[in-house]
């Protein structure tokens, strides 16, 4: 598992990335699972992105 921070926005630009913030889910295959768009809250964290990324971990 890893988690990266896209500093100066170059990587976002290549994804799509249209507003701030987002949260992208990506497997180990290099394809993104999930997109979140929106501050990153405990509820969303817990109902929303923990369980992505565990069906992301399933299909790697």
């Amino acid at each position: 598992s890893r988690i990266v921070a896209d500093t100066h926005g170059k990587v976002g630009i290549n994804w799509g990335v249209y507003g701030v913030p987002e949260t992208y889910v990506v497997d180990g295959k290099g394809i993104v699972r999930f997109k979140l768009v929106g501050q990153l809250t405990p509820k969303a964290m817990t109902e929303q992105l923990l369980p992505e990324i565990e069906k992301a971990r399933q299909a790697s």
